[in-house]
């Protein structure tokens, strides 16, 4: 007896299912492993870094799946996948927005800044080779602060860019 159609659908549909729940799993791994290390690099411990929704209002605490662009769609897509990270930028509770899109090829695993920075990570990750990466961030945050103190001190600031979301937390938010 000969296979229906649907029955090929619904074996493609699975084998879809699969690709992109893996595809989920291993993007959901680098971003912890990202968050984990961005503060551990920038603070040797403390919550200093929280996965956030790549959009929208965040407060300092991590969402879990709801960190990711693909939360609350019914079927998992099979696609790239944005998350944000909030980096703690001041002692007084603000918090900077970055937003990173993964997408996956093979072994590696190609990670996107805002600002169009491309990292190629290479699968499993370890901490030894994600530090360059981590730098990478740093100096990227570092610089979005420097470039526009520069542009203000020479009169220059005014710009049509988008830039990052800080938000300060309130004293309540900052004590959960």
């Amino acid at each position: 007896m000969s296979e229906t159609r649907l029955s090929q659908l619904t074996k493609a549909g699975h084998i879809y299912g699969e690709r992109s729940f893996d595809n989920y799993a291993q993007i959901r791994s680098v971003a912890v492993h990202i968050r984990d290390g961005l503060c551990q690099y920038l603070d040797q411990g403390g919550k200093c870094v929280f996965l956030v929704p790549p959009q929208g209002d965040f407060t300092a605490q991590d969402y879990s799946s709801a960190a990711f662009s693909v939360a609350g769609r019914g079927f998992l897509p099979l696609e790239p996948i944005s998350f944000g990270l909030a980096v703690k930028v001041s002692t007084e509770g603000d918090y900077m927005r970055l937003v990173m899109t993964c997408r996956k090829e093979g072994d590696h695993m190609y990670v996107y800044m805002e600002s169009n920075e491309a990292y190629e990570l290479e699968l499993p990750l370890e901490a030894a080779k994600i530090e360059p990466f981590l730098e990478g961030i740093f100096q990227h945050l570092l610089h979005w602060f420097t470039d526009r103190v520069d542009r203000y001190d020479n009169g220059s600031y005014g710009s049509s860019d988008i830039g990052f979301d800080i938000h300060r937390l309130s004293e309540a938010a900052l004590e959960t």
